[in-house]
């Protein structure tokens, strides 16, 4: 469990946050010509941790989206469904 200290001075659980800002990138995801992008306006430091756990693409690009993996494609969609899908 990583803990980052200097979150307005709140510790907390960088796993779960990775988590959840996958999860909410289903919502900006779209198709283009080169794979599926979700839009980069999520914490830098997450989006980082995200590229290099193999998610996404580098988000330090002039591009205002990522690309995602086809596992981070896999994985979102399963977290989104997870955290946000209503259960019938």
């Amino acid at each position: 469990m990583a803990l980052k200290p200097e979150a307005n001075g709140m510790d907390y659980d960088q796993d779960k946050v990775d988590e959840m800002t996958l999860a909410l990138l289903w919502l900006t995801s779209f198709k283009d010509p080169v794979g599926i992008r979700a839009w980069k306006g999520q914490d830098w430091d997450t989006m980082e941790r995200l590229h290099t756990k193999g998610f996404i693409s580098d988000p330090k690009s002039k591009a205002k989206s990522v690309v995602l993996s086809k596992e981070g494609e896999k994985r979102l969609k399963e977290l989104f469904a997870k955290h946000f899908a209503l259960k019938r």
